[in-house]
């Protein structure tokens, strides 16, 4: 079995937040624009864009080599 892998957990927190605003703020704009064009289909596009984006996003950059610790005693 691998060993055990140490991340730097601010830097993902931070990967995290940011993911997760700008995936808020999309949503929020969709519905913005859905109340000035009275038009429901981009509050749905808004979701699913956001959505198809932000998760992958997430998930490759936390799980860079970025964040992860080099441990000293690691052969």
């Amino acid at each position: 079995m691998p060993k055990e892998e140490k991340y730097d957990i601010e830097g993902v927190a931070n990967v995290l937040r940011n993911a997760m605003f700008g995936m808020a703020l999309l949503i929020i704009m969709g519905f913005l624009i859905v109340k000035g064009i009275e038009n429901p289909e981009v509050e749905y596009y808004s979701f699913w864009t956001s959505m198809i984006t932000g998760i992958p996003y997430l998930l490759i950059k936390s799980n860079s080599k970025k964040y992860k610790k080099m441990d000293s005693n690691s052969e």
